[in-house]
């Protein structure tokens, strides 16, 4: 068995423990999603704009910290935990977006040449306030693909582990 493969495997029996009341589980568990979870945050930091306020460790902290408040939630593996991640993450950098947006309404507006407000956004910089917006009007057209959406891009998920989260087949013929 591959080191990545037993990993996950281990991190899936510390949640299933965690869920059952065991807080060794979740002392053991800690250093193996951080990691994890520090990268992920970061890919996500990375496509922000630059000045962007909140950092990585902050974004971890925040996320983490929700989910070890998550009392009713039975850890079902490695891809469900990091699927919820990936909707507190969401949520998070939506509100810390939609609140700097809040403060910037009109304050220090900045005047713009017609050329340099029409010039092309930089590349990588996402506007998560409006993609946001976006996946809320797909899940409301389809909350499964809106779902597909979020997991990928916020989650960080595989096919396979998408698959596996939302319980269906992916192409390849895995759950």
């Amino acid at each position: 068995m591959s080191d990545s493969v037993s990993q996950s495997n281990n991190v899936t029996q510390l949640l299933v423990n965690w869920s059952q009341g065991d807080p060794q589980a979740l002392e053991a568990l800690t250093p193996l999603v951080y990691d994890e979870l520090r990268k992920l945050a970061g890919r996500y930091l990375r496509r922000e704009r630059p000045d962007h306020t909140l950092q990585s460790t902050a974004l971890v902290h925040e996320a983490y910290l929700r989910m070890v408040d998550q009392k009713q939630v039975r850890w079902q593996n490695r891809a469900h935990f990091f699927g919820v991640a990936a909707q507190i993450i969401r949520r998070i950098l939506v509100d810390h977006a939609r609140g700097h947006k809040a403060e910037k309404r009109g304050a220090d507006a900045v005047k713009l040449s017609l050329d340099e407000a029409l010039a092309v956004p930089e590349e990588g910089h996402v506007d998560l306030v409006a993609l946001d917006d976006a996946l809320n009007s797909l899940a409301s057209f389809d909350v499964q693909q809106g779902r597909i959406v979020e997991l990928r891009f916020f989650g960080g998920l595989s096919i396979e582990e998408t698959a596996e989260v939302l319980g269906v087949f992916s192409r390849n013929g895995q759950t």
